[in-house]
């Protein structure tokens, strides 16, 4: 399939997706949201694909929108913009996507439905709607020279599609307050210490260290439990303990029951690499 603003590949179980408008930063476009929600299906129906990985070209992850889309915007008619948007809100379902509710398949939540791990390899900039995809993405990484900001209010807008939402959740209210109103700009350090990447590392190193550790889910891990505990994961944020509880006792159940548990148990045993095959 061809795409106008990503590069899209897969190697060794692991799809990435490249964000790719060096020129502008990967500035996020109308063609860069189609193209990115396109792989994202792909790759979350592909059989041959068990890790995503999302990161930029050049120099940066993604600067946000593009400059020359927010002046349209702002130029266009209020009530256009709001029909508009209400009508890309929504993503059509993937052929399989994770049992949550609506509200993780939405225009940029639903990374959160698609039924394998996502990564953020964040090798530059990060501001703004990229800052809000990276947010989305399961886990992510950074290159020290990755610089964040949330940007809204320096732009006079609010915290958009779903980061007062997730940000608390990813690093905690007092610092979501912080980097919300003030859209202050933050290092790669700074920025691991709060929580908001799990690891930084040399830049020349991180696509490297990103690329193995999504070597190793896709080939020690069972993909059914990775699957199951994402949707897990993203559910429990919604439900109450004693629902969590009952959910993963039926879940075990099933677990128990699968090729994956079989096959988990038999390559512990034999002291050998694992061949899972489920999906």
């Amino acid at each position: 399939m061809a795409y106008s603003d990503i590069l899209y590949g897969v190697d060794e179980s692991v799809a990435t997706i490249t964000l790719n408008r060096p020129d502008r930063l990967n500035a996020w476009s109308r063609d860069m949201e189609g193209d990115v929600r396109s792989a994202m299906d792909v790759a979350g129906a592909d059989k041959n694909v068990r890790v995503i990985i999302v990161t930029g070209a050049g120099r940066g992850f993604c600067a946000g929108a593009d400059m020359s889309m927010l002046s349209a915007s702002s130029e266009e008619d209020s009530d256009s913009r709001r029909e508009s948007d209400r009508h890309r809100l929504h993503h059509e379902p993937m052929t399989r996507q994770l049992d949550l509710v609506s509200d993780h398949n939405m225009r940029y939540t639903y990374f959160t439905s698609v039924p394998k791990p996502v990564i953020a390899a964040i090798n530059g900039p990060c501001a703004g709607l990229g800052l809000v995809m990276a947010l989305f993405c399961d886990v992510r990484f950074s290159s020290e020279n990755a610089v964040f900001t949330t940007a809204f209010a320096r732009r006079g807008l609010i915290a958009e599609h779903g980061i007062d939402w997730i940000l608390p959740r990813v690093v905690g209210l007092p610092n979501a307050l912080d980097l919300l109103l003030s859209a202050r700009k933050l290092g790669a350090e700074e920025a691991r210490d709060m929580g908001l990447v799990g690891k930084v590392f040399p830049h020349d190193e991180l696509m490297g260290a990103v690329r193995s550790y999504a070597k190793e889910l896709a080939t020690m891990v069972s993909p059914r439990s990775m699957r199951v505990m994402k949707e897990q994961i993203y559910r429990t944020q919604d439900t109450s303990l004693s629902e969590s509880v009952n959910r993963g006792f039926d879940e075990m159940y099933d677990s128990l029951d699968s090729d994956d548990f079989k096959e988990g148990v038999a390559h512990f045993v034999e002291k050998r690499d694992p061949s899972f095959n489920s999906q």
